[in-house]
């Protein structure tokens, strides 16, 4: 099927953002199509990150308009964002896990917050989070200071589904991980989301997880979207900075003619 004619998840139109004088994202567009998982490239602090705290509601919006699953956002926050809320989950930068809870309280966060259930059912979902990430119920037990930085993002993954969202948002996912860790984090969120059928937004600068991961790629430079679509068709750009990323000295290209 036509891409362009998927079923959308995320639609953002004109979406302007800045802090001060400074104006990061300049009108700028981007559908996210239900089922796929779309990667976010650019500079360093040129608003990857800006762009999906937006989406989610942390960082205001000067103009334009963003949709989550066909409901404008505004209109969401206004009623009350808990009902949107719950139909995504986030993975941030870092993992962002709380440090005085365990592995297992990390995850059942969210499930306190928003549903009321016992503590044994509590446990037992929590436990099947971590289990569906690839760690064990002892694991459940450690504190973030006694997991590595694989483990770590697990448990944040975890923690992202564990109200079932339609939507998980990686900020990053594979940052500080060795190539292996990455690679194994790589093929954990491929079949989550085939297994799930995940739509999934995922900030990331690895050239590895674009080839082997995304079903799409978008470019983000000068505070728009300078190119999108798939992995061929970023290689193909004439767009100076897409150019630099993907064809420069320190790119991994793994075009069709590449040897």
């Amino acid at each position: 099927m036509d891409a362009s004619a998927a079923p959308t998840a995320i639609q953002v139109r004109d979406l302007v953002v800045g802090f001060g004088q400074r104006t990061v994202l300049d009108h700028l567009s981007l559908d996210v199509h239900r089922g796929e998982i779309l990667g976010l490239v650019g500079a360093s602090g040129g608003g990857k990150s800006v762009l999906l705290r937006t989406i989610i509601g942390l960082i205001p919006k000067r103009e334009g308009s963003i949709k989550i699953m066909g409901m404008e956002l505004d209109q969401a926050m206004l009623q009350g964002t808990q009902a949107i809320g719950r139909r995504w989950g986030i993975l941030f930068q870092q993992g962002a896990l709380f440090s005085s809870l365990t592995a297992r309280q990390n995850v059942q966060f969210p499930m306190r917050e928003n549903l009321g259930i016992s503590e044994s059912l509590l446990d037992e979902l929590a436990t099947a989070k971590l289990e569906m990430v690839g760690l064990s119920r002892d694991d459940g037990d450690k504190f973030p200071s006694e997991l590595s930085g694989g483990m770590t993002k697990r448990v944040a993954l975890a923690r992202a589904l564990a109200l079932d969202p339609e939507i998980v948002f990686l900020d990053e996912p594979t940052s500080g991980l060795d190539p292996i860790s990455a690679g194994d984090f790589d093929a954990l969120i491929r079949t989550l989301h085939q297994t799930l059928g995940l739509t999934v937004f995922m900030v990331t600068h690895d050239l590895d997880s674009l080839h082997t991961v995304c079903d799409r790629v978008a470019a983000l430079a000068d505070g728009k979207i300078v190119a999108v679509g798939p992995m061929t068709n970023l290689l193909a750009s004439t767009h100076p900075w897409v150019k630099s990323y993907f064809h420069g000295d320190r790119a991994r290209v793994r075009a069709p003619s590449a040897n």
